[in-house]
C-alpha cells in the first residue's frame, strides 16, 4: 500500500498550502524559511493573476487548498466510494456551469461551482467522480495564466516512463488502440496486395505525427511475412514521427528486433522528430506502395488551415492509401464550449468503459486515468491558453472542414470502402475479448459494452462504448 500512497500524493500535488514535515517541527529556522517560500509562492501567484476582482486571489487560493485536501483524503480512502443516486448528474451539471461561467468570464460563479466539485469528486470513486476530478483540474488551469506557478503544477505532464507505462497498460486492457491499429493495418495490407504486380514487393508506411512507441506495426509485419516467401521477399520501410530522440531509438530497437524473426521480410525504420522534417522531403522508392497513416492526428491540429496544409502535403505525395483514425471527441478546431461538450461526452464513455476493463481499485487503472486520459483532458481544455485567448481568430468558418468526409473530398481524396474482411476482423477482436469480459458485445445490446458498427459514405468502421462512438477508422486515396 505504500506504493499507492506515494503514487497518489505525487499525482497533481500542489505542495503549497500545508507543509507537514515532522522532521522540521523542532527546527525554527527551517520553518521560517518554508513560510517565507510559501508567502513568496503565493505572492507570485497574485502577481500573475490577471483578473480585476479584489477577492479573486483569496477565492482561488481557497479553491486550490480544497483541491489539495481532496487529493490527501483520496490517499486515505483507497477504496470505492458509492455515489448517491443523482449525484453523478449533479457533478456533470456543476462541470457545465463551471465551463460556461469561465467561457463567459463569470469567474465568481465558476469558482463557486469548482469549489463544490472538489468536495464531491475523488480519484477512487466511480467513473463519473474520477472523470470530473480531471475536468475540474482542466477548468481551474484555464482560469490561470501560464505564468502562474500553479498552472505548471496542475498541468505537469507525466514523465516519459509514466506515459509509456500508462499507454501499454491501456493497450492491453482496452480494445481502443487494438481496434484502431488492426483496422488501419488491414486496409494498408489489402492495398499493398492489390499492387503486388508492379510494386516489386516494396511497401513504405509514413506514420505521421506520433509513432506511439511502434505498437501498431508488429501485426502488419507479421501479416506481410505470411504472404512472403524466401524467393519473393517483401521490403517494408516505416518512416515514423516521434516526440523525442529516445522514443524514436527505443521504437527502432523494438521493431527491428521483432522483424528479425521473419527472414522473408526486409525491414527498415527511419525516425523523424515531429516538426523537424517536411513530408515533401521524404524519398520514395520506385514503384513502391506508399501508405500514409494519420492516427489521431487531424483532430489534434489547432486550426483548419493547419489541417488543410497537412492534407495538401499528403496529397502531393500521391499515396496509394491514407488511413485515418480519429477519436470521436477531443476535436481541437472548435471554440471552447463545443470542444468542452464533445470532450465531456467522449471521456465519460472512456472512463465508464474502464469499469469493464479493470477493477475499481486497480493500480493500473489509476495509472491509465492519471497519465493517459487525465493528461488528454487537461490538454484539450487548455491547448489555446498560450497567451492568445482570442478564439475568434483561431477558427475558420468552413463547414466542409467540420467532417472527415468534407475535409478529405475538398482536398482531392475519395473514400476507400473498408472490406468485409476488415469488418469481420474488428468484430472478431470484440468476440475474442468477450471470452474474458461478457460486457463486450459484437452487435450491441441492452447491457451495453463495446460494439463495432459500420458507417456508410464512405464505408468506415466505428468502435463504440454502449451507444457512444469513441473512435472511427476510414481509408482514402488520391483523385488524380
Amino acid at each position: 500500500m505504500g506504493d499507492i500512497v506515494d503514487h497518489e500524493e505525487e499525482f497533481l500535488s500542489l505542495r503549497l498550502a500545508i507543509v507537514n514535515d515532522s522532521s522540521c517541527c523542532n527546527n525554527i529556522n527551517k520553518k521560517i524559511i518554508k513560510k517565507r517560500k510559501r508567502r513568496e509562492l503565493m505572492m507570485n501567484f497574485i502577481n500573475t493573476w490577471d483578473l480585476n476582482e479584489s477577492n479573486c486571489e483569496g477565492k482561488i487560493l481557497s479553491l486550490l487548498e480544497l483541491r489539495e485536501m481532496m487529493l490527501k483524503n483520496d490517499v486515505k480512502k483507497k477504496g470505492h466510494i458509492v455515489v448517491e443516486d443523482g449525484k453523478g448528474l449533479h457533478l456533470i451539471h456543476s462541470l457545465l456551469i463551471s465551463a460556461t461561467s469561465i467561457d463567459e468570464n463569470t469567474i465568481d460563479l465558476a469558482i463557486e461551482n469548482l469549489h463544490e466539485l472538489y468536495q464531491n469528486v475523488t480519484l477512487f470513486g466511480d467513473s463519473i467522480q474520477r472523470m470530473a476530478a480531471y475536468f475540474a483540474d482542466g477548468l481551474i488551469a484555464r482560469l490561470l495564466t501560464r505564468k502562474s506557478p500553479f498552472y505548471d503544477m496542475i498541468m505537469k505532464p507525466p514523465t516519459q516512463e509514466e506515459e509509456f507505462l500508462a499507454f501499454t497498460q491501456f493497450y492491453k486492457v482496452s480494445p481502443f488502440y487494438q481496434f484502431a491499429h488492426f483496422t488501419a493495418n488491414q486496409a494498408i495490407l489489402e492495398v499493398f496486395e492489390k499492387e503486388l504486380e508492379y510494386n516489386n514487393g516494396l511497401l513504405h508506411v509514413i506514420d505521421f505525427f506520433d509513432i506511439s512507441y511502434g505498437f501498431q506495426w508488429p501485426s502488419l509485419i507479421q501479416s506481410l511475412s505470411e504472404n512472403a516467401t524466401t524467393l519473393n521477399r517483401i521490403s517494408l520501410k516505416i518512416t515514423g514521427y516521434g516526440k523525442t530522440i529516445d522514443e524514436l531509438r527505443e521504437t527502432e530497437t523494438r521493431l527491428v528486433s521483432f522483424a528479425k524473426g521473419f527472414r522473408n521480410l526486409s525491414f527498415e525504420f527511419q525516425g523523424v522528430l515531429s516538426g523537424s522534417y517536411k513530408l515533401s522531403n521524404l524519398t520514395k522508392r520506385k514503384n513502391e506502395t506508399l501508405a500514409i497513416n494519420l492516427m489521431f492526428h487531424l483532430n489534434s491540429l489547432s486550426t483548419y488551415s493547419k489541417i488543410s496544409k497537412t492534407l495538401k502535403e499528403v496529397h502531393d505525395l500521391c499515396p496509394s492509401i491514407v488511413t485515418i483514425v480519429e477519436q470521436e471527441g477531443c476535436k481541437i478546431p472548435q471554440t471552447f464550449m463545443p470542444r468542452f461538450m464533445d470532450s465531456l461526452h467522449y471521456f465519460a464513455a472512456m472512463f465508464d468503459s474502464l469499469d469493464d476493463c479493470l477493477p475499481i481499485d486497480s493500480i493500473e487503472r489509476l495509472s491509465i486515468e492519471k497519465n493517459h486520459l487525465g493528461k488528454e483532458i487537461k490538454n484539450v481544455l487548455n491547448y489555446d491558453e498560450g497567451g492568445n485567448n482570442n478564439n475568434s481568430s483561431r477558427y475558420d468558418d468552413n463547414e466542409q472542414m467540420e467532417t472527415c468526409k468534407g475535409r478529405m473530398e475538398s482536398h482531392g481524396f475519395l473514400g476507400i470502402p473498408l472490406s468485409c474482411k476488415n469488418i469481420m476482423q474488428a468484430k472478431l477482436l470484440m468476440k475474442i475479448r468477450s471470452y474474458s469480459n461478457s460486457t463486450i458485445q459484437i452487435d450491441g445490446g441492452i447491457n451495453g459494452g463495446f460494439r463495432v458498427f459500420e458507417i456508410e459514405d464512405p464505408r468506415a468502421i466505428s468502435l463504440a462504448w454502449q451507444d457512444r462512438s469513441i473512435v472511427t477508422a476510414s481509408a482514402w486515396h488520391c483523385v488524380l
